[in-house]
């Protein structure tokens, strides 16, 4: 194992990667990064679930050997610096993580602390399912179709950070070379910015969203672009996954065309069939039918924005979990921010971070402990015993603290 200067190595195994799987031993280092902000709220209870339910469903047989790493307001007072290569080197021997939400402050020189994680690790399909859990409020009349996973592009796009600020020197100089060479016409004060899409880009993420149909047994694939106006970067994305599929899964995936014409639109054992949505549709199409999609791919804005209308049927993004995946290396997180003005209140809902570590636990191969944790956390919410962004919107529920929360979880495995 690696010498860190600041961080603590546990006794316990490290995971590794054999003929292209992950091996995890009974005692695996896991990294955990409490995060900014409420980070310290509902970090705690989340550990309280978590090794309850492994120690539940697997007799004391296995365990998770916690290892703290830093990023944010933390890493700063630790470092020195808000992400230290410590953080990085760590990821890359441990290869999963759970971590909490991080704030970046005005003027570190970074856009956002999430997005540099994911470039750098190269951690580039930011997986959120989307799943209606019995208790929680929902928007809509019948959220318990709701059962969604997204696959989100998470290093490319306007992620990237290409763009300059209008009447700066960048930007004067782009406009410039773009009007002298490709006559175009953009107002001379304008900001800019570059969107890059690359096909290993989309077709790795597309390759990760057909692989996780077919293991689970979800029928659609739905690749979701703006490629009707940007159709050399959008419009591209979707055609490099047609491609993917057909070179790939040629056995396994179909389009909607074959699934009418060659299997009269029904679906064969085994196959999944792929099709696409212009984006604009697809966000009125999530709100009206969400039943009928099942995996969504998309580039990483459309993706974002796809990710919180979808969270936001089945309880906003409170409720929701996330992973950032790479091909072995995964980083966990709820999809919320850090709330600062609740930061050390103990009022915040666990319940993303909790749901995040169960994707955590499946990702491992420990799906008896993900599975405990996802039965308590239901039967929590039915007893009505929730924290205080719940107990709001609930009639006779009982308000709980954030670690009184875990404890009610906890007790419920």
């Amino acid at each position: 194992m690696a010498n860190y200067k600041r961080l603590q190595v546990p006794k316990g195994e490290k995971i590794t990667v054999a003929n292209g799987q992950l091996k995890v031993p009974n005692k695996p280092i896991i990294a955990y990064l409490e995060g900014d902000g409420i980070g310290i709220d509902i970090w705690k209870p989340t550990r309280t679930v978590i090794d309850a339910a492994v120690k539940k469903a697997y007799g004391g047989q296995r365990e998770i050997a916690w290892m703290e790493i830093y990023a944010g307001e933390k890493a700063q007072k630790v470092y020195g610096e808000l992400l230290p290569e410590e953080t990085f080197a760590a990821m890359r021997e441990f290869l999963i993580g759970l971590k909490g939400p991080l704030t970046t402050p005005i003027g570190s020189g970074f856009r956002s602390l999430n997005v540099a994680l994911r470039q750098v690790l190269d951690l580039y399909a930011c997986i959120r399912p989307v799943k209606y859990m019995p208790g929680f409020p929902s928007p809509i009349k019948n959220p318990e179709i709701v059962d969604i996973v997204i696959f989100r592009e998470a290093v490319e796009d306007i992620y990237a950070g290409i763009e300059w600020q209008s009447n700066s020197p960048e930007a004067k100089k782009l406009i410039s070379f773009l009007s002298d060479n490709f006559k175009t016409k953009i107002d001379p004060a304008s900001g800019v910015g570059i969107k890059p899409i690359s096909p290993n880009g989309s077709k790795r993420l597309v390759r990760k969203a057909i692989q996780y149909a077919l293991q689970y047994g979800r029928k659609h694939v739905t690749l979701v672009h703006k490629g009707n106006i940007m159709k050399y970067t959008e419009g591209a994305f979707m055609q490099w996954g047609y491609e993917l599929a057909q070179a790939e899964f040629k056995d396994k995936a179909i389009t909607t065309q074959e699934l009418n014409e060659k299997y009269k639109g029904q679906i064969p054992t085994g196959k999944v069939v792929l099709n696409d949505y212009v984006a604009d549709n697809m966000l009125q199409q999530l709100i009206l039918r969400p039943g009928q999609f099942e995996v969504i791919a998309a580039p990483n804005l459309n993706g974002d924005y796809l990710s919180e209308v979808a969270a936001a049927l089945v309880g906003g993004i409170g409720v929701a979990p996330g992973g950032n995946i790479g091909d072995y290396m995964a980083l966990f997180e709820p999809t919320h921010g850090t709330a600062p003005l609740h930061a050390g209140k103990n009022d915040a809902n666990p319940s993303s971070q909790i749901l995040s570590a169960c994707m955590m636990l499946d990702y491992m191969g420990w799906p008896e402990a993900s599975a405990k944790i996802k039965t308590a956390l239901e039967k929590t919410i039915q007893q009505k015993k929730v924290t205080y962004d719940l107990a709001r919107q609930m009639q006779g529920a009982t308000l709980l603290t954030s670690s009184a929360f875990g404890e009610a979880v906890a007790a419920n495995l």
